[in-house]
């Protein structure tokens, strides 16, 4: 029996696994994003360990034999988020998330440091990223910041809780900016540049790899007569590809979560930081992955609804397949940067749009333009990928229940997505098949074994001539972000 630990933006997600490969169940624990000044988006740590806590309690009062016999734990969790801690452990201050927009000055600030920057970290730097973060503390919080002894990433603070050590993986670790990517390993001079060290760092592991074991105390508060390994996990995207047995040079999948994600695996370091496509380690060996991310998906419905005072996103996205063609073709147009946006415009200060609306309109025709324009902008991250763009992706995340948003979206992209049995525990799944790797060892017989593919639930084909239909609407889409650029705040 494995366990895997998804720690969200919105829930963190527990799921038993057993070795027939079967979800014996999954728990959750809500969380809450708190924003106490534009831009910032903040979370306490703490909460996450009382989630972590409620979802496992709920396991083991539903099947404590099964978590009894659990022999590794693996992680995964949101990325990019910084979380500072004392030379006691102590946590100083909120963790600042991945969709924390305020570091953008000091983004120019690292670039203009650092002219070979993205040649080391094959990235561009943006606000989402962990190092202009600690700078913007630096700055913003000296006293913060010269108390700071060690950063770690969301997931890598749930192992400090869980083991007592600090270790990170490699495909997290990629994520922060101060990762060398092509060589798996910390760069001390994006380090330096930060006025930090390898001293403030975790230890770095495969994500497969095992960091330590559970604290005996809490091995023997969940009724576990031995404690079980704990992988080096992953970071949300690449733990939702092992989920999905999308490891593979060629396998990829899209991600309809709270951001949207076109996610690419690889057998070698390819990066694009032009175009703001993240280069990053997979969290198998010698592995690397492509990722083009827009930072509000799913979460531009949840607006939207609420905006439109419907009860849920199922009821918008059943709402906007009202529209029927002649409709959509003077609907009006939404730019969904509600958080700013990364791939391809690396624009913390891009903003979320209406546009075109007239009295004819309704809010079904609101409806319809949230649901196309994050069609839209995951079309513009798919074309950042460096190599030809996989002919099928696999589907997961909450958006992945409406048959209506995913066979728009497959017309929009021009790609055939697949829809997988269990694709919304694909994370979580993920993070057990880890913790299974680390006690069975990662040999490449072992992966093939465990990081098998779920049943195919439903396929859906682009209709060649929906896209061809679309394409004026997605131009319009592309030259409205260009023409309103310059009025967003901050340019």
């Amino acid at each position: 029996m494995y366990l895997g630990l998804d720690l969200g933006t919105s829930e963190l997600k527990a799921l038993l696994l057993n070795e027939q490969h079967q979800v014996v169940a999954t728990a959750g624990a809500p969380l809450t994003v708190q924003t106490p000044q534009p831009l910032w988006s903040e979370q306490d740590p703490y909460a996450w360990w009382q989630a972590t806590l409620l979802a496992v309690s709920q396991l083991q009062a539903q099947h404590p034999e099964a978590l009894a016999h659990v022999k590794g734990i693996g992680l995964s969790g949101q990325m990019h988020g910084a979380v500072l801690l004392d030379a006691a452990g102590d946590v100083l201050r909120p963790a600042m998330l991945w969709n924390d927009g305020r570091s953008h000055a000091q983004c120019e600030q690292l670039t203009k440091a650092l002219p070979n920057l993205a040649d080391i970290t094959g990235n561009l730097a943006m606000p989402g990223f962990t190092a202009p973060k600690l700078l913007w503390v630096a700055e913003h919080e000296p006293e913060v910041f010269t108390q700071c002894a060690t950063v770690l990433l969301p997931k890598d603070w749930l192992r400090y809780k869980l083991t007592g050590l600090f270790v990170s993986d490699m495909s997290d670790a990629a994520g922060t900016l101060w990762l060398d990517v092509g060589k798996r390993d910390w760069s001390d001079q994006v380090l330096a540049a930060c006025n930090l060290s390898r001293s403030h760092m975790p230890q770095l592991v495969e994500g497969s790899a095992s960091s330590g074991s559970l604290l005996p105390a809490l091995a023997t508060s969940w009724g576990m007569a031995v404690a079980p390994f704990v992988a080096g996990g992953a970071g949300d995207n690449a733990a939702s590809a092992v989920g999905m047995g999308l490891v593979q040079p060629g396998q990829g999948f899209v991600s309809l979560g709270t951001s949207g994600v076109v996610f690419a695996s690889g057998a070698s370091y390819a990066p694009n930081p032009s175009q703001a496509l993240h280069a990053f380690c997979h969290c198998l060996p010698n592995t690397w992955h492509q990722m083009s991310v827009m930072l509000s998906a799913a979460s531009a419905l949840t607006w939207a609804k609420d905006v439109l005072n419907l009860p849920n996103e199922a009821a918008l996205l059943t709402l906007a397949a009202t529209v029927i063609e002649q409709q959509r073709e003077t609907a009006p147009l939404f730019l969904p940067y509600l958080s700013g946006e990364r791939s391809p415009h690396n624009n913390a200060h891009a903003s979320g749009v209406w546009f075109g609306m007239t009295r004819a309109h309704t809010n079904a025709h609101l409806a319809y333009a949230v649901a196309e324009g994050v069609g839209f902008g995951l079309a513009d991250g798919l074309r950042t990928l460096q190599h030809p763009a996989p002919a099928q992706l696999s589907v997961v995340g909450g958006g992945t229940r409406s048959v209506w948003w995913l066979q728009l979206l497959a017309n929009i992209m021009q790609t055939t997505l697949t829809l997988h049995s269990g694709a919304q525990t694909g994370a979580a799944l993920g993070a057990a098949r880890l913790g299974w790797l680390a006690h069975i060892d990662d040999t490449p017989a072992n992966i093939a074994m465990v990081c098998t593919t779920p049943p195919v639930a439903q396929t859906f084909t682009p209709n060649s001539a929906e896209h061809a239909k679309l394409q004026p609407r997605f131009a319009k889409f592309q030259s409205l972000y260009t023409a309103l650029k310059p009025m967003m705040a901050g340019d």
